[in-house]
């Protein structure tokens, strides 16, 4: 998703993961941060801001992976309000549902 921050004057990446972070999401929201900054962004604009949204993380892989890069990247976890097992089964007759009109 992307969104623009009239305070701060800048775009901001949000990438949601469904599962658990791994330290290459970080490599793509760098080069995310990239291209917003080189073909998007505009001339009285700061610099692009990242945030990776994940189910969970573990704070020093995290912190490896985003050791040593430029730019302004954030990591996150968040909680489901609707238990897991509901959520997969809601998508799971969803899909469903679907695949049986496509048919029709």
């Amino acid at each position: 998703m992307l969104f623009f921050h009239r305070g701060l004057r800048c775009l901001v990446a949000v990438d949601l993961k469904i599962g658990a972070f791994k330290p290459e999401y970080a490599g793509k929201m760098n080069y995310y941060l990239s291209l917003l900054d080189r073909l998007e962004r505009g001339a009285d604009e700061n610099r692009s801001i990242g945030i990776i949204l994940c189910a969970e993380k573990d704070r020093v892989e995290v912190e490896l992976a985003l050791e040593d890069m430029g730019k302004p990247i954030g990591v996150a976890d968040y909680q489901l309000i609707v238990p897991k097992e509901k959520l997969q089964k809601v998508l799971a007759d969803e899909i469903k549902a679907f695949s049986e009109e496509k048919e029709i």
